[in-house]
C-alpha cells in the first residue's frame, strides 16, 4: 500500500473520530496527499455552513454545498471580494502587512470591479477567440510534435506549462522565448516558502518584483504607442485603467497571470490523469473525438482547479441557519460543491458524456465569474484534437506530486508514457 493510499484512510479515520465543530477543510497538506474529500462528505451531509474558530489561516466559515456556494456567490452587496480572495496563512498575511497592497479587479466590488474587467474583456471575445484558435493549435500541434516516444517524462512540464505559457505570451504580447517566465512568476504568486519555486519570503518579493517591473517596462512601451489587442495595451489605454495606481495594476496583472496559467495547465493535466483512472471513458473518447468537448467540462468539474473562493461578510447575515457576523471569512469550497450529489448525479464519477456537462461551480458565478473561462475550455478542447490526432493513448507511469495548496489545486508533476504514435 503507498504512501497516499495510507494517508486517504489515516485522514478519512481521523474525520470521522473528529467532532463537526472541530473539523478545519483548510490543511494544504490534506490537498497535496488528496486526502481532504471525507471532510467535505462529512460537511455537505451535517454542517453545510460550518465554522471553523482557528486554523493557520485564522477563523473562517466553509460553504461546502453546490446551491449555497452560488447564493454566496452571485450576493456580491452581502459578501464583498474588496479584503481578498483566498484564505491566507497568519504568515502570509504578516508579509503581506510588509508591503504594498496589490488590489486586482476580481478583489473589487462594483463599480469598480465592472469597469476594469470591461476593458480587458475584449481579448477573450468570441471573435478574439477564433482570432487565436488557429494561433493555439498550431502551438499545441508543435509541443506534441516534439515529445518522446516511448520514455517517461513529466506531462506538467513539457505539455500543460508550455501550452498555457505560449497562450499567455500571446494575450500579454509578451517576448516569447522567454515566456516561461510567465510560468515561473505564477508559480512564485502562488506558493510558500519552501513549495514550488520559493525558498523565503524575501526570495517571493524579489522575484516578484522583477516580474512588476518588468510588465511596467511593457506598460511604458504601450501606453505611447498605438493601441494594440494585447492586454497590457487594454490596460494602458482604456479609460477606467490608464491612470489606475500602480499598485492595482501589479494586482490586476498578477491575476491574469494566475488565472492564464494555473487553472488551465492543471486541468490539462488532470484530464490525463482523469482518462487513465478511468480507461473506459478514455476508450469512449478515442472512439469518439466528438466528445472532447463534454470531457474538457467535465474535466473542469471533475479537476476543479482552484479548490475555494472566499469572500468577506460585509454586515451581518443569517445563512443555513447560521449567523454570518460582519467581517467574519466565508470560504466557498467549489471542489466540494462540485461533488454535491443533490446537484449533480453521482458526482464522484468522471462520465464524459454527462447530459449537463458545464454544471459545475469551477468558473464560479454573478460578477466575478471568470473572464477567461472560454479561453480555458478551447484550449483543453484544440489540445485534446491535437492528442487524438497523434496517440493512441497517453499512458499515466506514475502517481502525480499535488500542489501544496489550498487554493490553487493542481500537479506539479505528472509522469506518463505514450508508447507509440497513430
Amino acid at each position: 500500500m503507498d504512501g497516499s493510499i495510507d494517508l486517504k484512510h489515516e485522514a478519512r479515520a481521523k474525520v470521522h473520530a473528529t467532532p463537526i465543530d472541530e473539523l478545519n477543510p483548510a490543511q494544504p497538506d490534506l490537498f497535496a496527499g488528496d486526502a481532504f474529500w471525507p471532510i467535505f462528505e462529512r460537511l455537505r451531509a451535517e454542517a453545510p455552513v460550518h465554522y471553523t474558530p482557528d486554523s493557520d489561516y485564522g477563523p473562517f466559515w466553509s460553504i461546502s454545498r453546490y446551491n449555497d456556494i452560488m447564493a454566496i456567490d452571485v450576493n456580491h452587496q452581502v459578501f464583498s471580494s474588496e479584503d481578498g480572495i483566498t484564505l491566507q496563512s497568519k504568515e502570509s498575511k504578516a508579509e503581506m502587512a510588509k508591503r504594498p497592497q496589490r488590489q486586482s479587479f476580481i478583489s473589487m466590488d462594483p463599480p469598480r470591479h465592472d469597469e476594469q474587467r470591461k476593458t480587458v474583456s475584449p481579448v477573450v471575445a468570441p471573435a478574439n477567440l477564433e482570432r487565436m484558435a488557429p494561433v493555439i493549435r498550431e502551438r499545441a500541434g508543435l509541443i506534441l510534435d516534439g515529445l518522446p516516444i516511448g520514455v517517461e517524462f513529466d506531462w506538467v512540464d513539457l505539455v500543460s506549462k508550455e501550452l498555457t505559457a505560449m497562450t499567455l505570451a500571446t494575450l500579454f504580447d509578451f517576448p516569447f522565448e522567454e515566456r516561461r517566465r510567465l510560468t515561473y512568476w505564477s508559480d512564485m504568486m502562488t506558493n510558500a516558502p519552501g513549495h514550488g519555486p520559493v525558498k523565503s519570503w524575501d526570495h517571493k518579493r524579489e522575484e516578484l518584483d522583477v516580474c512588476f517591473s518588468t510588465f511596467r517596462e511593457l506598460w511604458n512601451e504601450r501606453v505611447n504607442a498605438e493601441p494594440k489587442f494585447d492586454l497590457i495595451s487594454m490596460l494602458a489605454h482604456g479609460e477606467a485603467t490608464r491612470n489606475m495606481d500602480v499598485n492595482v495594476f501589479n494586482g490586476n496583472l498578477g491575476l491574469l497571470i494566475i488565472g492564464g496559467n494555473d487553472t488551465t495547465r492543471n486541468t490539462i493535466s488532470g484530464s490525463v490523469y482523469a482518462l487513465n483512472k478511468h480507461p473506459a471513458q478514455y476508450a469512449k473518447l478515442r472512439a469518439n473525438p466528438g466528445l472532447i468537448p463534454s470531457m474538457v467540462s467535465e474535466t473542469i468539474r471533475w479537476q476543479t482547479p482552484l479548490a475555494h473562493m472566499r469572500r468577506t461578510a460585509n454586515q451581518d447575515f443569517e445563512f443555513g441557519g447560521k449567523t454570518i457576523r460582519k467581517g467574519d471569512l466565508v470560504a466557498m469550497w467549489y471542489v466540494s460543491g462540485n461533488r454535491d450529489d443533490r446537484v449533480i448525479e453521482d458526482p464522484e464519477a468522471y462520465h464524459i458524456e454527462r447530459a449537463r456537462p458545464r454544471t459545475h461551480l469551477s468558473f464560479g458565478f454573478g460578477i466575478h465569474r471568470c473572464v477567461g473561462n472560454r479561453l480555458a475550455e478551447l484550449q483543453l478542447t484544440i489540445i485534446w484534437e491535437e492528442i487524438l490526432k497523434r496517440f493512441p493513448v497517453v499512458e499515466l507511469a506514475g502517481e502525480p506530486t499535488r500542489t501544496h495548496s489550498v487554493f490553487v489545486k493542481g500537479y506539479e508533476t505528472l509522469p506518463v508514457v505514450i508508447p507509440r504514435r497513430n
